[in-house]
């Protein structure tokens, strides 16, 4: 059951980063785009926070780090016109 809510709690967490990102995008997004460029961007971030030396160190960090990937994702996106605006 714990695995359960984790997953829910992570899907919760993608789509309110992929909302931010999309609101700093201006992007007009569905709830299922924002919780899969949520996720795709926390791994984004991931990635970019562990190549800086702050950016492992704080929760807050993350999610910035988080939103700015769904950023890019979003951006990847549009440029290879798999969404519009």
């Amino acid at each position: 059951m714990d695995w359960l809510i984790s997953i829910l709690v992570s899907l919760a967490i993608g789509a309110l980063i992929g909302w931010i990102a999309g609101i700093i995008m201006g992007s007009k997004g569905s709830l299922l785009r924002n919780i899969i460029c949520g996720i795709l961007g926390s791994v984004v971030g991931g990635v970019i926070g562990g190549l800086l030396p702050f950016g492992d160190d704080s929760v807050i960090w993350r999610y910035v780090f988080a939103v700015a990937g769904a950023c890019i994702i979003i951006a990847i996106a549009r440029a290879l016109k798999l969404i519009g605006k």
